[in-house]
């Protein structure tokens, strides 16, 4: 079956293909080396049944099934989440155009050489501007739909760089099902879909990989069939629990179609939802058995931060603290809201779809976990990585006397020019546990407090 890469814009096109996002000014090309993410999301995805790609093209896919024409056939949705930043760009008259190649195979045995189904694609990706190439947020979606026999599978995902040398693999064993006479499919996470007439054709749908949905600003869709009821069989019942199976969320919702496919799409709310992981759930309203899959509550799908207490501790040094605090003392059920309006007020850039702000703090967090590593705890919990990330790049930074000062200690100097600002820490204890001296640290504090008010 043809596949396509979607660009994930303003509008969603459905079908097989790559997706991706609009950005903003440009300048020259380069090629982005993507840090590791803020915290493990890997797991995160493992956990929730998604291939995941390490390395230097990092990756999210998915597969979920339909029903195929026959009771001996499934219709299988593989689809890969990436960001623009992991792939290279070159420019091409007015646009920059990267190049992916993906491959997907399933096996039923894992050491087997012979795949029951395989496919490959070479693939584009075409932005405007050279900002639209150091995206970090999901932003291409490549999808494509394979027939299958029903059983069990080693599923193998791999996407390569064609103008580069990175590259990345994922595999897991996975069951494509076989959908009896009366049957409804697990709910998919989608961005758009429509149903599709009879079993024999192919949705038109855009999946979302990830199943991540932005705490606070968005809903989130998920895509649903049922066979062999009469007339759809009457509404379906979605629910959303957590972990302790404690209801999150509840609707009706209507299926369309006849007793061939009936479909519908549920929307979930997100505003009574927890941040971390849930479950949506779907039976029949007239009983029957519950499908059943799970999604991620994150404040972004670029910053992987599943527990609101762990968001609060991360935005100890963000500039604009009277909205963290304004976060950290509202109830569980105005946090959404407060968040939306955080996110609002802090966004330097409102035309686009990312808040710039947020972003360039928790990178800075990221980094400052990479370059301060050596005092036995994470490195943006360190004074340096204090002052790295409220201040940013230090214009000089100096181990002075070969380490060593008159008192024995080792002391780094830190150079702020633009703030007339120089830093000394010192290591007191010999285990590279640096710390502002009493002087540094009040020189710190005073040019923060002029930063801060200066961004306000």
């Amino acid at each position: 079956m043809r596949c396509v890469t979607l660009v994930l814009t303003a509008v969603l096109a459905a079908g097989c293909g790559s997706l991706q996002r609009a950005g903003m000014s440009e300048s020259g090309p380069r090629r982005s080396n993507a840090s590791p993410r803020l915290f493990d999301a890997s797991s995160v995805y493992r956990s929730m049944g998604a291939l995941v790609g390490g390395g230097a093209l990092p990756f999210v896919a998915s597969v979920r099934y339909l029903a195929g024409p026959t009771p001996d056939s499934t219709l299988a949705l593989f689809s890969v989440s990436l960001t623009n930043q992991t792939l290279t760009f070159q420019r091409r008259g007015s646009e920059f155009v990267a190049e992916y190649h993906v491959e997907a195979s399933f096996r039923t045995d894992s050491t087997s050489l012979a795949a029951v189904r395989q496919i490959g694609s070479d693939e584009q990706v075409r932005v405007r501007n050279f900002q639209e190439t150091l995206r970090t947020d999901e932003s291409v979606i490549y999808q494509q739909f394979v027939m299958l026999p029903p059983g069990v599978y080693y599923v193998m995902a791999m996407v390569r760089d064609r103008n580069g040398p990175a590259f990345a693999r994922a595999e897991r064993a996975d069951t494509a099902p076989r959908f009896a006479a009366r049957a409804m499919t697990k709910p998919i996470a989608v961005y758009t879909a429509q149903g599709r007439p009879s079993r024999s054709a192919i949705p038109k749908l855009v999946a979302n990989p990830r199943a991540t949905l932005p705490y606070g600003p968005d809903s989130m869709r998920f895509y649903v069939e049922r066979y062999g009821a009469p007339a759809g069989g009457g509404p379906i019942v979605a629910r959303v629990v957590d972990a302790a199976d404690h209801e999150l969320w509840r609707d009706s919702v209507p299926l369309t179609g006849g007793t061939d496919v009936a479909s519908a799409t549920i929307v979930v709310v997100p505003s009574k939802l927890p941040v971390g992981q849930a479950e949506l759930q779907t039976l029949p309203a007239s009983g029957g058995d519950t499908t059943r899959t799970r999604f991620l509550v994150s404040f972004s799908n670029q910053w992987v931060i599943t527990n609101f207490d762990e968001m609060m501790s991360l935005l100890r040094y963000f500039p604009r603290q009277d909205w963290v605090d304004s976060l950290r003392r509202a109830s569980a059920d105005r946090r959404p809201e407060v968040w939306r309006e955080f996110w609002k007020a802090t966004d330097p850039v409102p035309m686009t779809p990312e808040n710039e702000a947020i972003d360039d703090y928790f990178r800075r967090i990221q980094q400052a976990n990479i370059r301060f590593p050596d005092e036995g705890g994470p490195g943006w919990m360190t004074e340096r990585g204090e002052v790295f990330i409220t201040l940013g790049e230090p214009d000089e930074m100096l181990d002075l006397s070969n380490g060593i000062d008159r008192n024995g200690m080792r002391v780094l100097r830190w150079t702020y020019a633009s703030e007339r600002l120089v830093l000394y820490f010192q290591d007191q204890t010999g285990f590279s546990r640096y710390r502002l001296t009493p002087s540094s640290r009040a020189e710190f504090q005073r040019v923060l407090m002029r930063v801060r008010q200066a961004r306000e």
